[in-house]
């Protein structure tokens, strides 16, 4: 019997039982994304599927934008459970999906598919994974903390954001490179998070800001959480989202980057070097997937299981 590659692609798609001919377990299971190489959920996943004794087996499938929609229709076809969705699909997912939740459709972005019988289910686990990393990883919730969000403009930023609001944050400031983008976020979440149950303070409880420096700095004074939603990081050439002189030590940073074998990311290290708490991306890649794993399998999902393969990636 042969082993599944590390990534298949729609032309493996369109000749999807001669692709996978010879495996010992059906894949059924796949992140989709571009680029994808770099996701560390199939170790995570696989882990979780063999201790739950479910036959079946996740990878990664390589998608561009113009393929999405004949490959969610194949994945239909070929008889997948299910889908994580990353960048550049969870809009663009949005009108091939049946029937969104509660959820998904509060935040207009799906990271989750369930594949049934006539139809497909879309979820978002970014924001509750989000809360449940945040109460793991630092023993906090979200109500009463002031956050930044740097990446709000969309995808997960805006998933985090519109979270952070349902949890009744005292304060949440949105950061993007395209500050339009944030502020139509803002517009969108003012009416669930100024509802005038709340005393109005020295600083305004709702903003968006350009993506600069001194933008940043004048707002972190009045931040507890710092969130990083861009990919700044991925890449040793990269900037940092935010000067490192800018952190102080009563802050917590949670940076969605991740890095494998989990090496801290350069945020994190940078927060840590100032005196700060500090998580990479593999606290909500944790948490996201378990939530995720429980919405395809219909079971518990053995967490530390899952922590353990991550933590060896």
């Amino acid at each position: 019997m042969s082993e599944p590659r590390e990534i298949y692609t729609l032309a493996d798609l369109r000749n999807w039982p001669e692709a996978t001919a010879g495996l010992p377990r059906p894949l059924k299971l796949a992140v989709i994304g571009d680029p994808i190489a770099h996701s560390a959920s199939p170790p995570m996943q696989n882990a979780a599927l063999e201790n739950r004794k479910v036959d079946a087996v996740y990878t990664r499938l390589h998608i561009r934008a113009d393929e999405l929609a004949e490959a969610i229709r194949l994945m239909r076809e070929h008889g997948f459970l299910g889908a994580n969705l990353t960048i550049p699909h969870k809009l663009a997912v949005l009108p091939l999906v049946d029937e969104l939740s509660a959820g998904a459709r509060q935040l207009g972005a799906v990271n989750t598919l369930l594949f049934e019988p006539g139809r497909v289910r879309g979820f978002n686990t970014d924001g509750p994974g989000f809360v449940r990393a945040l109460r793991a990883e630092f023993g906090v919730d979200l109500h009463d903390l002031r956050v930044l969000v740097i990446g709000a403009g969309g995808g997960a930023g805006r998933a985090l954001a519109a979270q952070c609001v349902d949890s009744k944050c005292e304060r949440l400031v949105l950061v993007n490179r395209d500050v339009s983008k944030a502020q139509s976020v803002v517009h969108a979440l003012a009416p669930r998070f100024l509802d005038g149950t709340r005393l109005l303070g020295p600083v305004e409880r709702l903003k968006a800001i350009a993506f600069e420096d001194d933008a940043i700095a004048a707002e972190l004074e009045n931040t507890d959480l710092i969130v990083n939603c861009t990919p700044l990081g991925l890449r040793n050439t990269d900037s940092l989202p935010l000067t490192p002189r800018l952190l102080r030590a009563h802050h917590l940073v949670f940076d969605t980057v991740y890095f494998g074998g989990g090496s801290p990311t350069r945020l994190e290290s940078a927060a840590r070097e100032a005196g700060a708490r500090a998580v990479s991306g593999h606290a909500l890649l944790l948490h996201q997937g378990a939530l995720a794993f429980e919405i395809w399998c219909n079971q518990p999902a053995p967490l530390e299981v899952m922590r353990a393969a991550l933590a060896k990636v």
